[in-house]
């Protein structure tokens, strides 16, 4: 069973700038609470019960939001604000564990998976770039299915989506035997890096959420590094596929890239209709603004 999820934190988003040169940019709220714990949650909703922050030094405050703060708990309980006590105690259930290990320099998405060798171990684990919400359409969420699809299958899960054909050369595209329907996983023969409009295998992009097995961990450590003089994980994926099989799973969700400031607005206006409390008075405010 996957229980561990690697969450890379130690970007320095600069995408975000200037908000992201004092807060991380994973801590840049939507709505009412920070992008990153809807990452968190969504990994917790998929049976996920250690959450492995591999973060940097400017980081703290990630986590330090998953800390308890018995001070502000003590204020809020003496003033008897009991759902404000109850909305920052729960932001993570208590059986799950949030631990953090230092990526030391900036080498890459698969150097930053690297630094939590030693926590990972010898377990099977799931891999969510916080930059990318992904908001459920079912009561079963995204991760939950590949996860079941990797037990049954063993095969490693890549989470992809469909994008417009012009905008393939924008992403990492997949290339399917046959492209699977939504909520399902087909046989992947690779990926390929922004391909030229016209030239792509498919028009499914990889989305930011991986279930792999122990030993890509290995691979990485034997990878050269390539684009950017970076360690990428689709190189180390890649040495997987000539040892088994790896599977693109199509979504049913949808997603929002916040380390983008267009993505970051579109996730607040889907996030903010869906609210229990304040999503009525946002819509009329939007019909107000005729929008």
């Amino acid at each position: 069973m996957i229980k561990k999820a690697i969450l890379p934190v130690a970007g320095l988003g600069t995408r975000f700038l200037p908000a992201s040169k004092a807060i991380p940019k994973e801590m840049v709220t939507v709505v009412d609470r920070p992008a990153i714990e809807y990452v968190v949650k969504e990994a917790v909703a998929a049976g996920i019960e250690q959450i492995i922050l591999v973060t940097h030094s400017s980081k703290a405050s990630i986590e330090n939001y998953f800390d308890r703060n018995f001070e502000l708990e003590t204020s809020l309980e003496q003033k008897k604000k009991y759902d404000l006590l109850a909305e920052i105690t729960q932001i993570a259930p208590s059986h799950v564990s949030i631990v953090s290990v230092r990526q030391p320099q900036p080498l890459g998405l698969g150097h930053a998976v690297l630094c939590a060798k030693d926590i990972v171990g010898q377990d099977d684990f799931a891999v969510l770039l916080p930059d990318v919400l992904v908001k459920a359409s079912k009561a079963e969420n995204d991760l939950s299915k590949m996860i079941a699809r990797f037990n049954q299958t063993h095969a490693a899960q890549i989470m992809v989506e469909a994008v417009p054909e012009n905008m393939v050369d924008q992403y990492g595209i997949v290339d399917v035997l046959t492209a699977p329907v939504e909520g399902e996983s087909a046989l992947m023969r690779g990926i390929v890096e922004k391909p030229a409009i016209g030239t792509a295998p498919s028009n499914l992009s990889v989305v930011g959420r991986y279930v792999l097995p122990a030993k890509i961990m290995q691979l990485l450590a034997e990878t050269p590094k390539g684009a950017g003089n970076e360690i990428q994980l689709t190189d180390a994926i890649a040495s997987l596929q000539l040892l088994e099989q790896v599977e693109a799973y199509r979504m049913q969700g949808q997603t929002f890239d916040c380390g983008s400031k267009l993505g970051y607005l579109k996730a607040v206006l889907h996030y903010g209709v869906a609210h229990p409390q304040l999503g009525a008075e946002f819509k009329a405010l939007i019909r107000e603004l005729k929008l």
